[in-house]
């Protein structure tokens, strides 16, 4: 019995002890979860109670449920504030939360140093603290995370060196250390991340000069190695091809030198290579076994030798950019049969040969850019055979014979630029009506055959010069609403120019000059109010000149030479920079505002003329000059009598101003002042203020006064003050705004850095680096005597390859700006005085006060009114006040022409902007060197200064889309800057200015395609 008893009195004890164990659980739970509740009720109150955290509350449900925090076991795990707008620095008793192993604060305005607190997290695997506001370094600790698979600081402001101590951080599986502003070295240590998979240091600008360490190429497990941007120089090392784990490379954009390592292209699993924009030589290598490959870009180098056949091996190969090289040679048959290609880019090489017939069959071919080679012979039928080409580009080839006939019925085809070939026949009939066709450029051919009535309701860009189409002009051209460019010029085109011609709502340019041409001009033009070009010289045309025209609002070029039109000069003419009715039979006076040596060609040749002066060589007309100056003086003198009284009392008034605002500045300084750091900064708002003195202003910029204030440890700053009022002009609130959101948010070398801001009620300061060397302007345009350049006297002149340094540091920061910011930013005042050099006279863009940020890139934003500096203005913004990124480009463009020329902006000659007297000087045939500046021709740079003057005229085109992007034109000033480095100095290259045109001869540029 006591057998059977035990066992039955120990029952009832086990499940009591099972029962107190739950409770006890149950308790410690329960405490766990009012813990950690009351942890995140402290987090909310020490971030202010922000909005986005409404529902964190007692009341609320579970905190598991909360969509920011993660869960396990019911303790939090994980915490995501992601994109919240925080401003203030990580809660320092984040720990409290004990088993959280993933936080993540990414892309808010966090300030301060790296949290060092954090290391209280001991089971911390992921921290995400990018795109923040941090500052400072990366402390040398860093290691005491030692769980950490996850560590990304990307985006942010910490500088010095990456600390060797990361590469004891063994765990560490992924490394995105991207757009940060080191200036330090690249530790060897990370060569001791075993599990590594992803390592990304890219755009880091301000590293200097480095090798990629060799204990790099160790890592076997990394997947992903992007560095693009980040100064490497000498050679990619052979042990890369050791790399076996390695799917992405991208080292583009750097100083590489010497060959590709062969093992490069052995690696198995390797399907991205990016080597772009770097100095490598030497051939492509020619074994590949390398099968993943989905895209290989090697653009922008000094490779030569062929195109390897083994490429043909690639079945993964969707894109293929070998552009801007030197290769030679035939485009292997093998390329053609490739079952994924899509994208297909070698223009800008010299290679040679017949185009492989199979392009097109084999894949679903997107793009195919052949353009600026040595190619002959037909294009291949089948570009377009899946139906999804976009981009047609062969021009500047030796390609003849007739279009495919295929082509004709590619609905999917973009834009279509085979110009300067020796194509010939009929356009296939489909091709003009391809209803998704924007750009139809064909000039410089053989074609034939008649315009149709039908064209494709999006073109913008109509170019069909030196061809020999004949016949009508059609009515159907009324059809042709998106058109922007009608280039049409060197044809056989006969019959009248119908009315409905002058429909087109958007046409800027207007080219049929160099035809047959007969009858009057339409008496009516009912819709051009956006042309900006009209030439129509060389026909047969006749009648009067119609009064319409004269109406035109934005017309600034007409040629109506060679012509054969009389009767007399309308009385009203828009203000046209280019003006040509030579060679007529026109009859009268000329209009007053014409009568000067500007237009001393504008009216040869018409024996009915006359002039009221003889700066145009015309015969005198007999009315009487003297009598009538004197009648307009003694009209004239109440009006300048009238004038000085208002300017006299303007000058009481702004006195009286001026006395007033002096008393309430005496009155002393308000001490309320709030300051917003964007770096690590040992001075306080008080050092700022009470340095602001009258002794330390250097000058004023944009809005407002411009100081130098010393800094014990960092010399000087420079702080720019908005002008002080009782209440801020809301046009200077926002402008201050605007550019403390652009600058406090991009990072470059070639963009001034924003320390801080400082305000208060009254007041607003920006704190920004000091550059010694002051604006390019006061440089460029003999604004000061000397300067001090690394502790010595300079003369002011810039020489040759300073100014090019100069052009290339502005075109990096606008590229960047351009097409590195998301969303991207257009500047609206790039002029040289917003052009700030340092020490070493790198160029720096500043005064970010007109900015703004683009919704979308390439979207058009309507600005309500024009802000720029005369000379610099593109012409489409002072027309339609819409912004893109072209109006930069074009501001750069004027920036060009007076780094070559010497002109200033606004100074073209008395009557013409720098911009307008460089194109008219184009138009004429001028020769370019003797344009470029005598001051420095001593250096003896003709051939990049005629380059680069070339490039300034591209950008300030009337017509946006024919500048070139940022991106583009920097490409071209680095190559200049290649041919400088390499001593090539006296001869125009125009070999390496592709997008540009293709003029080979002696200095000059033919602008009949980029008016």
């Amino acid at each position: 019995m006591k057998i059977l008893i035990q066992p039955c009195l120990k029952l009832p004890f086990y499940y009591l002890l099972t029962f107190f164990i739950i409770l006890s659980h149950a308790k410690s739970q329960s405490q766990l979860y009012d813990q950690e509740h009351g942890v995140l009720l402290k987090i909310k109150q020490y971030l202010q109670n922000p909005s986005f955290l409404s529902h964190w509350n007692s009341s609320n449900s579970s905190h598991c449920s909360w969509p920011e925090i993660t869960c396990n076991n019911d303790s939090i795990t994980g915490l995501a504030l992601v994109n919240t707008n925080i401003n203030q620095t990580i809660p320092p008793f984040l720990c409290d939360l004990k088993n959280l192993t993933h936080v993540d604060f990414n892309l808010n305005y966090i300030p301060g140093e790296f949290p060092t607190y954090l290391y209280n997290c001991s089971k911390l695997e992921y921290l995400d603290l990018s795109m923040n506001n941090f500052v400072g370094v990366i402390p040398d600790d860093i290691d005491s995370l030692s769980n950490l698979q996850y560590l990304n600081l990307s985006y942010t402001n910490f500088t010095g060196d990456i600390p060797a101590s990361i590469g004891r951080l063994k765990e560490l599986r992924y490394l995105p250390l991207q757009y940060c502003l080191f200036n330090g070295t690249y530790p060897d240590e990370i060569g001791n991340l075993s599990n590594l998979e992803t390592l990304d240091l890219s755009s880091n600008y301000e590293f200097p000069p480095s090798k990629l360490p060799l204990t790099w190429t160790k890592l076997n497990k990394l997947k992903v190695f992007y560095m693009y941007g980040c100064n490497l120089i000498d050679e990619i090392p052979e042990t890369i091809g050791e790399m076996v784990a390695l799917e992405k490379l991208d080292i583009s954009q750097n100083s590489l030198t010497g060959h590709i390592p062969s093992g490069l292209f052995m690696l198995k699993n390797l399907s991205i290579l990016f080597l772009y924009q770097n100095s490598l030589s030497g051939e492509i290598p020619d074994v590949v076994e390398a099968l993943n490959l989905t895209i290989i870009d090697l653009t922008s180098n000094e490779l030569t030798g062929k195109i390897p056949d083994d490429f043909g091996k690639l079945q993964k190969l969707t894109g293929l950019s070998l552009t801007l090289n030197k290769l030679s040679g035939e485009i292997p048959e093998s390329l053609g049969l490739l079952p994924s290609l899509v994208d297909f880019r070698v223009f800008s090489n010299n290679l040679s040969g017949t185009i492989p017939p199979d392009f097109g069959r084999s894949s679903k071919l997107g793009s195919f850019h052949i353009a600026s080679n040595n190619l002959s012979g037909r294009l291949p039928e089948n570009l377009c055979y899946h139906g999804e080409l976009l981009n047609l580009t062969t021009y500047d080839n030796d390609l003849s014979g007739e279009l495919p006939e295929s082509l004709g019925n590619c609905s999917s085809l973009l834009e279509i630029k085979i110009y300067n070939n020796q194509f010939s026949g009929n356009i296939p009939s489909g091709l003009w009506a391809s209803f998704n066709l924007l750009t139809f450029m064909v000039s410089h051919n053989k074609f034939t055959g008649v315009l149709p009535e039908i064209l494709s309701s999006n073109v913008s860009l109509f170019e069909i010069s030196s061809n020999q189409f004949s016949g009508r002009i059609p009515t159907g051209v009324s059809s042709w609403t998106n058109v922007v460019v009608f280039e049409a010029s060197k044809n056989y085109l006969n019959g009248s120019i119908p009315e409905e011609l002058t429909t087109l709502p958007r046409l800027t340019t207007l080219l049929l000059d160099q035809n047959q041409l007969i009858g009057p001009l339409p008496s009516k033009i009912i819709s051009w109010e956006s042309l900006v070009t009209l030439n129509l010289s060389q026909n047969q045309l006749s009648g009067q000149i119609p009064d319409a025209i004269g109406q035109l609002p934005v017309l600034s070029q007409l040629d109506l030479s060679e012509n054969q039109f009389h009767g007399q000069i309308p009385s009203r003419l828009p203000r046209l920079t280019n003006l040509n009715l030579s060679s007529n039979n026109l009859t009268g006076t000329i209009p007053s505002e014409f009568e000067n040596s500007a237009f001393a060609s504008s009216f040869l040749d018409n024996p009915g003329l006359c002039s009221d002066t003889a700066a145009l060589n015309l015969t005198l007309c007999n009315s009487g000059t003297t009598e009538r100056s004197s009648k307009d003086s003694s009209r004239s003198l109440p009006l300048i009598i009238s004038l000085a009284v208002v300017t006299f009392l303007l000058a009481c008034l702004m006195s009286f101003l001026i006395i007033r605002r002096c008393r309430k500045r005496k009155q002393g300084l308000d001490n309320s002042w709030i300051l917003i750091s964007f770096q690590r900064l040992n001075f306080t708002e008080s050092n700022i203020v009470s340095s602001m003195t009258e002794h330390n202003i250097i000058g004023s910029g944009g809005y407002g006064t411009v100081y130098r204030i010393p800094i014990n440890d960092l010399g000087y700053v420079a702080v720019k003050k908005i002008w002080n009022n009782r209440k801020l002009d809301k046009k200077l609130e926002s402008s201050f705004h605007a550019e403390v959101k652009v600058l406090s948010n991009i990072r470059h070398n070639n963009i001034v850095k924003l320390l801080c801001c400082i305000s208060n009620e009254n007041s607003m300061l920006l704190v920004y680096e000091y550059l010694e060397n002051s604006s390019l302007d006061r440089w460029l345009h003999k604004k000061r005597k000397s300067s001090v350049v690394s502790g010595s006297v300079h003369h002011f002149v810039l020489d040759w390859p300073k100014r090019l340094k100069i052009a290339v540091g502005i075109a990096q920061g606008l590229s960047y700006m351009h097409h590195d910011c998301s969303p991207p930013i257009v500047h609206r005042d790039v002029k040289t005085s917003n052009i700030i050099l340092d020490s070493q006279l790198n160029a720096k863009v500043a005064d970010f006060g007109l900015a703004r940020m683009l919704i979308k890139q390439g979207e058009l934003e309507t600005m309500s009114s024009v802000v720029g500096s005369f000379g610099y203005i593109a012409p489409e913004y002072v027309q339609t006040t819409r912004v893109s990124e072209k109006i930069d480009v074009f501001s750069f463009g004027v920036i060009l022409l007076e780094l070559t020329t010497g002109k200033e902006a606004n100074k073209g000659d008395e009557h013409s902007s720098l911009a307008e007297w460089a194109w008219r000087r184009v138009q004429l045939g001028s020769n370019i060197e003797e344009l470029l500046d005598n001051e420095i021709m001593e250096n003896s740079y003709l051939g990049e200064m005629c380059n680069v003057f070339k490039l300034g005229v591209m950008c300030t085109s009337t017509l946006p889309d024919s500048r070139p992007s940022m991106k583009e034109a920097l490409q071209v000033l680095l190559m200049c800057g290649e041919s400088l480095a390499h001593g090539e100095r006296n001869v125009c290259h125009y070999d390496v200015i592709p997008l540009l045109g293709n003029s080979k001869g002696e200095c000059r540029l033919d602008v009949d395609n980029d008016s």
